[in-house]
């Protein structure tokens, strides 16, 4: 077990999400009293006297304001939103670049609208160009994300998250 791997959910006082934290933090918090266990992930960490359960979702005692949710703009949260996937022809993983929909030499701005993720090749043929005169299409339109993107780098997220979570997006 991975104990500095960002997998406790993690609530404010007033039951909004944070983010996540690692298990050694988050037990930490807990046993020092910054925080309690409102789901057990059913494992647990064993000491010589002592067996700790490894917490799933933790809520810290005092209220920390969550801040506005705009996530920042950069090349890890477009590769996050598009799920390490080309967006031009499918390709998953690999040496991925952003690209700009409409290039920057054409007035294209740096917005979460006009930058996608894309296999080198892809960026490579569309060039200094758009999608339609590179004879191209989009798999989806680009958008600003509005789930957290921290989400899209988990394989599975735990069921007893999921009431924060549909709070949280909601």
């Amino acid at each position: 077990m991975d104990l500095d791997a960002p997998r406790v959910l993690v609530l404010n006082a007033a039951y909004e999400v944070m983010g996540l934290a690692s298990i050694k933090r988050s037990v930490l918090l807990v046993l020092s009293g910054g925080a309690e266990m409102l789901s057990e992930s059913g494992r647990y960490l064993h000491t010589p006297s002592t067996r700790i359960p490894v917490p799933s979702v933790i809520r810290l005692k005092r209220l920390v304001r969550r801040g506005p949710s705009r996530i920042p703009l950069n090349r890890r949260n477009i590769l996050r939103r598009d799920r390490y996937t080309c967006q031009y022809c499918g390709r998953q993983g690999g040496e991925l670049t952003v690209d700009h929909v409409l290039p920057r030499s054409r007035g294209g701005r740096s917005t979460w609208e006009n930058l996608v993720a894309a296999c080198r090749p892809c960026n490579l043929k569309k060039g200094d160009r758009t999608p339609e005169e590179a004879g191209m299409r989009l798999l989806k339109p680009p958008r600003a994300p509005k789930a957290p993107l921290f989400l899209s780098d988990l394989k599975e997220v735990p069921e007893d998250w999921q009431p924060y979570l549909q709070a949280w997006l909601s």
